[in-house]
């Protein structure tokens, strides 16, 4: 989501200007992310749902979880898949149709913060290996464009995930079946938190709004998972960083990141 007309390039002058004097334009520390709201079970029919807003940046999550075809290759282990959207209402730019380029990124950075950190036991999820397993599926929907959709998104998608309840199924009759309507919470091992970081100019900002956004010479999104640890990252933009600002980045991820898990736990809890 990028135009370049004369209004952008006023704007990127501006929010360097600012940038020289260690400023950025809603008076945010160079490193500082926006305000974060997360509010769980937004969607009641749902397995797990959540709405997060960043900023002016609002998305929505629901998970739908049912029984399933495994893998060809992966018998013993459940499914996982994350898709996104944006409404034509989210941004003057989104078009129906076929889902952009920058849609099927978006789907798969999320999809690989949460897959690469192994935050669902997916082999808890079999009903019979090779034949039956639990299917868990994120769906994204984009209500309000306002810059970083991947941590956005990405936030969403974890604290619906957190809350998630699922049946048990057992075989009955060779057709998965649910044991006793009970629901169990979905097994996960971690909380992944991505950060993404703007490169603007010489400058490294992190959480990006929209004229920052639109601004920016590259990006980086870096997930960590509940130790610390570096599981995935994704580099776009036509600028590249050079080894010190990734490692500049990568230390941001971590320290930052340990902030906002621990606003996903309180929305974990709260939903309880």
């Amino acid at each position: 989501m990028a135009s370049h007309s004369v209004i952008d390039e006023l704007k990127k002058t501006q929010i360097l200007e600012l940038l020289d004097q260690e400023k950025r334009v809603d008076g945010r520390a160079l490193d500082e992310p926006r305000e974060i709201s997360i509010e769980t079970n937004a969607v009641p029919k749902a397995n797990g749902s959540a709405k997060v807003r960043l900023g002016d940046t609002e998305v929505l999550c629901g998970v739908k979880i049912q029984p399933d075809r495994p893998f060809p290759d992966m018998g013993d282990k459940g499914i996982f898949i994350c898709t996104a959207e944006l409404l034509p209402l989210s941004h003057p730019s989104v078009e129906t149709g076929p889902p952009q380029p920058h849609v099927i990124e978006l789907a798969r950075v999320v999809d690989r913060g949460i897959r690469e950190s192994h935050m669902i036991d997916l082999s808890q999820l079999v009903i019979e290996k090779g034949k039956s397993v639990v299917g868990v599926f994120s769906d994204i929907v984009v209500i309000d464009y306002d810059g970083n959709l991947f941590d956005a998104c990405s936030y969403a998608a974890t604290a619906a995930l957190l809350t998630s309840t699922t049946p048990k199924w057992t075989m009955v009759d060779d057709k998965p079946t649910i044991v006793n309507g009970e629901e169990i919470p979905l097994p996960t091992t971690t909380i992944p938190v991505s950060v993404t970081m703007g490169k603007i100019g010489n400058h490294i900002i992190v959480d990006p709004n929209g004229d920052e956004w639109d601004s920016m010479d590259a990006r980086i999104t870096i997930t960590t998972n509940s130790d610390g640890n570096i599981c995935a990252l994704q580099k776009g933009g036509n600028d590249g960083f050079t080894q010190e600002e990734v490692v500049q980045c990568g230390e941001i991820s971590v320290r930052v990141g340990a902030k906002i898990r621990e606003k996903l736990k309180e929305a974990q809890q709260g939903s309880r």
